[in-house]
């Protein structure tokens, strides 16, 4: 990837290169350069280190996790010459504790910093080196820096959501520390939100590691002896976080006395990076027994039963679902399957297609050998076999640049021709990509389908 962006100080503009693993960052100064004046580099691109640069006055402020800073630490260097001979620690790498943003302004830094799958942003006063957490009360949340263009300020804008909280808009004040609510988003039907009650708890993988997972349930409806059916969500890969975000159209399934959980497996970033590492390319497997433990948690701790169990996942997600339904199919009764990444192997040997090349970093190389005979132990497609699955429902996308529509087209037709059960198998094809179903209403169309699926399945009738 290539862009260009200025610093927010507004004094240089940055141009930056980048692919999965690695970056190329250049500077020039903004204010009126000579026509024949050339971006300087800070640190020439070099396997499997990243970083990112932000300036404050006579210094630049880099994030990096060289040297096998995993986590990332930041850095600072002199503008004159910032290469990296003459960087020095400002915050230091931590095992436990991924840095997964950072903010520079005249006065502050603001880092958002993850520990145990959860974010809290601690402020830096650059003039008194005092620092403080922000800190949040609910167990499970998630938060995003807003738009912040202004460097002379002291208020920082952050959205912030959980399982619970609607989108919620706030300005914190990063000299007095207190939080001002400027918008949340409208909930119609009377929601309320003390109705509801979420939890992080953890369940034990296959090699004894913890997996985090944040549910949410409606208080009156639920009943901790295994009788509530419960939908699971999983992604777990590119280092994207499955974070608790808020959902109106998730209500109809708690006010019908369903648990809702996310599994915040590996292969995702939840837990940072050496979580992410620990689930891509020859890790793989990680992923998915990490969700099958989260599957036996709940069962075991009486949220839900293997009658009641629906999982959902969606893209590489759809990949996750895919081979769980391989591994342990008796374990699940309903499967939603969108847009699923299920042929890998095919996909990954034929460099034509979109994003194959770059995706090497994610899964593997498939000309080489090792590799090659590792995504064919896990992959969907390849490892369909004569046995009961339980009720599937897939999406696809025939416009989806990314999963190609016949991957799960072709999952389909094999899953017809071996699976041993009678259970429903439905394809439904939208003319459409990778996202959503498009038209304005249609996104709401495709969940009312699901749920549909779901409640018909589950004999639920209103």
């Amino acid at each position: 990837w290539v862009w260009i962006d200025k610093t927010r100080s507004k004094e240089y503009l940055i141009l930056g290169t980048s692919s999965k693993t690695t970056s190329e960052i250049r500077f020039l100064k903004a204010d009126n350069p000579p026509a024949n004046a050339e971006f300087k580099l800070i640190h020439p691109r070099e396997t499997d280190m990243e970083y990112d640069v932000y300036h404050h006055q006579d210094k630049f402020y880099i994030q990096t996790n060289e040297a096998d800073s995993k986590n990332f630490k930041i850095m600072t260097a002199p503008v004159e010459n910032p290469c990296k001979a003459n960087w020095k620690e400002f915050i230091p790498h931590r095992d436990s504790v991924y840095i997964s943003a950072f903010d520079v302004f005249k006065d502050y830094v603001v880092i958002h910093e993850r520990k145990n799958g959860l974010e809290d942003m601690r402020i830096i006063d650059l003039n008194s080196m005092k620092e403080h957490y922000v800190g949040f009360p609910e167990p499970v949340y998630v938060f995003y820096s807003g738009r912040n263009p202004n460097f002379d300020t002291k208020t920082y804008r952050f959205t912030y959501e959980s399982l619970v909280t609607p989108y919620s808009t706030f300005d914190y004040n990063m000299k007095t520390r207190e939080k001002e609510l400027k918008k949340q988003q409208v909930v119609l039907g009377g929601y309320e939100p003390s109705q509801y009650e979420s939890e992080r708890v953890f369940a034990q993988s296959k090699d004894s590691t913890m997996i985090p997972i944040s549910l949410v349930y409606k208080k009156d409806l639920f009943k901790k002896d295994g009788s509530n059916p419960l939908l699971l969500n999983g992604y777990g890969s590119y280092g994207d976080c499955n974070d608790p975000y808020f959902s109106t159209s998730r209500l109809s399934l708690l006010d019908r006395g369903f648990v809702y959980a996310f599994a915040h497996i590996r292969g995702g970033g939840e837990m940072g990076k050496i979580w992410y590492e620990q689930g891509r390319v020859l890790s793989k497997m990680n992923t998915f027994t990490d969700f099958i433990a989260c599957a036996e948690y709940l069962i075991s701790e009486k949220y839900t039963s293997p009658e009641k169990l629906v999982i959902e996942g969606r893209s590489a997600g759809g990949l996750l679902i895919g081979a769980v339904l391989n591994i342990q199919p008796d374990l699940f009764r309903v499967a939603i399957v969108e847009v699923p990444f299920v042929d890998i192997v095919n996909t990954m040997l034929d460099t034509t297609l979109t994003a194959v090349v770059t995706d090497y970093e994610e899964w593997g190389n498939p000309n080489d050998k090792e590799q090659f005979e590792y995504m064919m132990s896990y992959c969907p497609y390849q490892n369909v076999k004569a046995q009961d699955y339980p009720d599937i429902l897939i999406l696809a996308g025939f416009y989806d640049p990314r999963v190609n529509f016949w991957e799960p087209a072709k999952w389909v037709a094999k899953l017809r021709a071996l699976k041993t059960d009678d259970n429903k198998l439905l394809l439904k094809t939208n003319v459409s990509g990778h996202g959503i179903a498009s038209g304005w209403y249609d996104f709401y169309k495709e969940i009312a389908l699901e749920y549909a699926f779901i409640f018909d399945v589950l004999g639920i009738e209103k």
